[in-house]
């Protein structure tokens, strides 16, 4: 059953949905199939939904920094599941945000680790159930950054550091909203933006925007990149000056450009946004939705499993879900118009 959420976004646009579902059947290949067939063979009536579930999963991993390497180093976590559930798991990783939603509904794809738009938008458009959502270092939600190469424009006070990395304008708290004065001054500006499915890279910024009276379409000139660390790079590089991403995208890259912290200043934040998570498909038995949803909450737990998680996408910790958290997101989107 689906769990009940505002319906803001059932109505999205045809061609987004066209686009982003040749998108799934293009990025992810079809691992599991049905064993429903059993019956015939004369197995026992009570065996019949167990029979259902495939013989094998795919995990949709959705990129949030280059994607080169992300099924290696997602591979720690796939072969734990295979060895706990007893049926083979494959990581896959998905062009973008919304392709692996519509891969969840095609059926391509079992397990999704999705933002909490896509989290939202597999429940109510396919069905699947949130049932894991991440912590990282203790909070449940996380705010957006605007970043820049330009403080002498953006910050109103000195950069302080923490961690490394400097801030301004507040931004130093690690909490939103903060800042947000300043971001009048985008008029103009070149700005790195992830696409319309990302809520740290896209949603919530262009909303603070729209807030502040801005026309995204027309006043500011939009640099696109596919994931956060390459928004950060795009403003280390030069090729933007302001950029969005998650809250704090710059460590993804501060091993190969160790003076990113200095150089990329996070001068505001946005309101908090809820944590992306884990989605299971509708076509799932209860039964091996628990097992999937235990294993990988134990995997979390452990250092080995936290470690990975870590490297995969910053999470510390996997737990349950709080799935009517995510109508503030549906909510947002909306004011957006990606309906």
């Amino acid at each position: 059953m689906r769990t009940t959420y505002s319906r803001a976004l059932t109505r999205r646009s045809g061609a987004l949905r066209t686009a982003a579902v040749g998108a799934a059947l293009a990025a992810l290949t079809l691992t599991g199939c049905s064993a429903a067939a059993g019956d015939a063979e004369g197995k026992p009536a009570q065996d019949t939904e167990a029979a259902q579930d495939p013989s094998s999963l795919v995990l949709a991993l959705v990129p949030s920094q280059d994607q080169d390497g992300l099924v290696d180093t997602a591979a720690p976590l796939t072969d734990y599941l295979t060895e706990e559930l007893g049926i083979e798991v494959t990581g896959v990783v998905s062009k973008d945000y919304q392709a692996a939603v519509e891969a969840m509904g095609a059926g391509q794809a079992q397990i999704g680790f999705l933002p909490s738009l896509q989290l939202w938008q597999a429940n109510d458009m396919y069905g699947a159930e949130t049932v894991l959502q991440t912590e990282r270092n203790g909070n449940i939600t996380y705010p957006a950054q605007f970043m820049t190469n330009n403080p002498d424009k953006y910050c109103e006070d000195t950069p302080v550091e923490r961690d490394g990395k400097l801030f301004c304008n507040g931004a130093d708290a690690m909490a939103g909203p903060a800042g947000l004065d300043s971001i009048e001054k985008m008029q103009g500006a070149k700005v790195a933006v992830l696409g319309p499915g990302s809520p740290a890279g896209y949603i919530y910024p262009m909303l603070a925007l729209q807030e502040a009276g801005f026309n995204t379409d027309t006043d500011i000139q939009q640099v696109p990149v596919t994931a956060n660390d390459a928004a950060v790079l795009a403003v280390y590089n030069g090729d933007a000056e302001v950029g969005f991403s998650f809250w704090d995208a710059r460590d993804i890259v501060a091993k190969d450009t160790p003076d990113v912290g200095q150089k990329v200043v996070v001068f505001a934040m946005t309101e908090e946004i809820p944590n992306d998570g884990v989605a299971l498909s509708s076509d799932l038995s209860p039964e091996l939705k628990q097992r999937i949803t235990d294993a990988l909450e134990e995997f979390s737990n452990t250092p080995d499993g936290s470690a990975i998680l870590e490297s995969i996408y910053s999470i510390t910790k996997l737990a349950p879900a709080n799935p009517d958290s995510l109508d503030v997101v549906a909510r947002a989107a909306e004011a957006l118009g990606l309906q």
